[in-house]
């Protein structure tokens, strides 16, 4: 499944920095394209407040 990012998401950018198949758009809440997402974690790795997670 690919990553979801929830509505606790603060749109710093850290995650869409660090996403190799640049799947995440900015936006008030950033998304991740689950067409792109390889599910590798990286997202969720840099996040500042736990927003992205397995969908």
């Amino acid at each position: 499944m690919a990553y979801k990012i929830s509505k606790d998401c603060i749109a710093c950018g850290a995650c869409q920095a660090e996403c190799p198949v640049d799947a995440i758009t900015e936006g008030d809440i950033y998304v991740i394209d689950p067409e792109k997402c390889i599910e590798c974690g990286a997202c969720a790795g840099v996040c500042p407040v736990g927003a992205p997670n397995p969908a």
